[in-house]
């Protein structure tokens, strides 16, 4: 089971409902692709916070739509902190045509992995994350989001 910190800092979010559900939904059937316990400290902000965070911590000078701090071994049971941009997320949903609270579920439980260790920066890594990622959302009824006409 996965407890969750978390925090909203742009009201932006609002227009999503209730932001703990989804977010026990998404990281719920993360579980159910790929088990822990713990807590996930998440940050739902905005662009500014996002781009900032990038700088600081990996050197990008530019807004992203999420990022993932896991945590160390000592911090347990922290897993990890999961931080999500709403501009970058509504624009690339928009753009992808999905549907924004879906997109969210997307990007948390993406998160959720990298907090497991989980990465895509090789072809074989990359892979096996996307096959997790694509099983959660399945099993919420949530599309493929790798797949385009």
């Amino acid at each position: 089971m996965i407890d969750i910190d978390l925090i909203v800092e742009d009201d932006s979010w609002d227009a999503l409902g209730d932001l703990e559900s989804l977010s026990r939904r998404a990281f719920a059937a993360g579980c159910g692709v790929a088990p822990a316990e713990g807590t996930v400290s998440l940050l739902l902000t905005d662009d500014a916070v996002l781009r900032q965070l990038n700088k600081d911590f990996r050197g990008f000078d530019k807004a992203t739509d999420v990022l993932s701090f896991p945590a160390q071994e000592m911090d347990r049971p922290l897993l990890g902190d999961i931080a999500v941009g709403y501009g970058v997320c509504a624009r690339d949903a928009a753009t992808q045509s999905k549907i924004l609270s879906d997109h969210l579920t997307h990007l948390l439980i993406h998160g959720y992995l990298h907090l497991l260790g989980h990465d895509h920066m090789q072809p074989d890594e990359a892979a096996i994350m996307e096959s997790l990622e694509i099983s959660a959302l399945a099993s919420l009824g949530i599309a493929n989001p790798y797949y385009s006409d």
